[in-house]
Formats: C-alpha cells, structure tokens, sequence
C-alpha cells in the first residue's frame, strides 16, 4: 500500500503517546514493506519540509493559525488537494484540523479514508465545548471516513452515541513488551528507599496533576512515598509552589530511557479527566507497575486488571487507592500477563493494516 498518514505533530519532536503511536506505527508498517508519508504541521525553522527517516517519509507544512492548542495550515491542505498517488489516507484525532481537511479531500475523492480516535476530548478545552463540537464538525469529520479505529468497546459505544455511523474497528492500543519489561536496570534519576509513584504525562489542566501531588503528601507520613511527576507543561510552575519535599521534577525524559523509569517506580498515577486508551497504563502494566487512574468508562475496565479507578479530582480516594495497590505486590505480576495477552503492539500493527488492505 501507498500511505498518506495526517498527523497534526509527530515524535521525537514532539513527545506524547499519540505522536509516539504515529512514528511507531509508520515505522512498523514501512518494515512490512508498505510505501508510509506522514503528513504534519510543524514551524521549526531547523527541520526539512521534506525528509526520509525510519523507512518512511515526513513532509512538513508551516501552520498558519492556531486556536485552542490546535494549528491550522494552508499548506496541509494544499498537499492533501493534490494528493492523488495514495491508495489510503490514515488521519490520527478528530480534534485536530489535519484531520478534518482530510475527510474535506474524502469528501470530493475516492481515497479510502481511516481515521484513529485517540480519545474524544482535548486537555486543552473545557468537555462542553467539544460535546458541541461532536454533535457539529467532529461528528461529520468521523462521517467521511471509511472505517474508524477504536481502542476499546466501550468507546466505540461513546463515538456511536454521537450519531457517527461510519464503521467502527476496535483494535487495543498496544506496548512493545519486548523493551516494556520488569527485568532490567533501574533508572539513576530516580533515587528513593520508600514506595515511588510515577506521574507520566504532559502538566496539563486536563490531566490534573495537581491532584497526584495532593494525593502523595498524604502519604508521605504513613508511607514515605515520593512522587517522580514525568513530563513538562505550562502547570509546572504553579505545581512546584504546591510540592512538598515528598515531589521530584524530572521533566522531560528521553523515550529510550522510559522502560528503565517504570522498572524504578511501584505504581502510576493517571488523574486525568479525560483519555484515550493511555499507552502510559500499557507501559506501567507491561513493566510489572500497577495502576491507579481516574475512573473513566472507556478505560476503567483496562485498568482495574491489575490496578483500581477512583473518581475524577477525588484526592482522598486517590490517597487510598495508591495505598491499597501498594499493598498488594501481586499486581505488577498481574499488569504484566494482562499486556502480554491483550496489548502487544505487533497484534495492533498487524490488525490496524489488515483493516486498511480491505479498504482497497
């Protein structure tokens, strides 16, 4: 196949489990033998518009606008107008502008579009703006595509509620539990003889990080944890003013060095008040971590697998759930099984082509 995946940024640049999921996955694909672009928005003056790297080929376009965290670019357009030698376009989130020009191109074009859901809501908006936005332009960008990628049941459920009647693949985010693994060393970054709970992800409202650093200095006495928060965002000046000593900053974490992070901590924390299916949870289970997040329909039946949910910016719960995890060591032997059998990221490479072949 001829790929044209859309993808509004893409790792390394730009670190995250969606842009991360992209790479991989146009990686992945390439290995297989198909022909993989990658389509994104970038402005860094340092990167070429064109380039070749892990088998498959990025093109980038300046945006022109931003509103919300999301760039617009005329020049993604443009490249998806006269786009004509792809046999399948692959856009990743309805939430970004990419991905509604490419189901604009599918509307007066025969390319077969897919499109993956990463999760229905932003953490950069408020949820009412984007139930608004469900019911309008995000429900027609869904109705352009030919088949659409879900990661669970459950929100495949959530994306039919809003009147998309496109057909729906549920097709589990997946780990590599070759490099995910309780065996191995340890990370030098973090240092502590007490329980260590990991925090993951960008110091963003939306994944409310404010309420993994309550939840932890509660702890500190009864337990003498201490919260490594992973990641960078526009909250971490207003979260170092909350920290007590029990709080440790690594920011930003090269990915390579990741499995070794988790292989250091006992449990992930995840307050988020909205997700998709996170890979974070993958990669804390597959490294024999269990986890505590917010209780989310979609996911909470992933999580509690091997870990417990609790209601969203409910600090004393989260205190006693990590509590309660922390207590019980068989979990991370349980996460581990549990992302073997049902989250192994050939199976997601494998079944998320097979799906775009049959668009053919």
């Amino acid at each position: 196949m001829h790929i044209l995946r859309v993808a509004q940024k893409l790792y390394p640049e730009v670190p995250g489990g969606g842009t991360y999921h992209v790479h991989a996955m146009s990686r992945d694909q390439a290995e297989l033998g198909h022909d993989v672009t990658v389509l994104t928005v970038s402005d860094d003056p340092t990167l070429p518009r064109r380039e070749r790297r892990d088998g498959y080929t990025v093109v980038r376009r300046p945006r022109t606008v931003s509103l919300l965290g999301n760039d617009f670019s005329i020049g993604v357009g443009r490249f998806l107008q006269a786009a004509e030698e792809f046999d399948v376009i692959h856009a990743h989130s309805h939430l970004y502008t990419s991905t509604n020009l490419a189901a604009i191109k599918r509307r007066f074009d025969d390319t077969p579009l897919a499109i993956t859901n990463h999760g229905l809501y932003s953490q950069n908006a408020p949820e009412w703006l984007f139930d608004i936005y469900l019911r309008t332009a995000g429900r027609w960008t869904f109705n352009r595509a030919d088949v659409i990628f879900c990661y669970t049941d459950e929100d495949r459920s959530r994306v039919q509620e809003f009147g998309v009647k496109s057909p729906i693949e549920v097709v589990a985010n997946g780990v590599d539990t070759d490099r995910f693994t309780p065996d191995g060393p340890t990370s030098d970054r973090i240092d502590h003889d007490g329980p260590v709970v990991l925090f993951v992800g960008r110091l963003v409202d939306g994944k409310r990080p404010q309420d993994a650093v309550k939840a932890v200095a509660q702890l500190t006495d009864e337990m003498d944890a201490k919260l490594y928060l992973v990641g960078d965002g526009p909250m971490r000046a207003e979260l170092e003013e909350i920290a007590p000593r029990a709080v440790e900053f690594l920011g930003q974490v090269p990915y390579d060095e990741m499995p070794a992070i988790y292989r250091s901590g006992d449990v992930l924390v995840l307050p988020s008040r909205a997700e998709g299916l996170p890979r974070t949870v993958l990669e804390a289970f597959a490294s024999g971590v269990t986890v505590v997040s917010s209780h989310l329909e979609h996911t909470a039946p992933v999580v509690r697998q091997a870990g417990e949910t609790v209601p969203v910016g409910d600090v004393e719960a989260y205190r006693e759930a990590l509590k309660r995890v922390l207590a019980d060591s068989s979990l991370g032997e349980t996460g581990r099984v549990v992302a073997i059998e049902d989250f192994r990221w050939e199976t997601t490479v494998e079944r998320t082509t097979r799906a775009m072949q049959g668009l053919l």
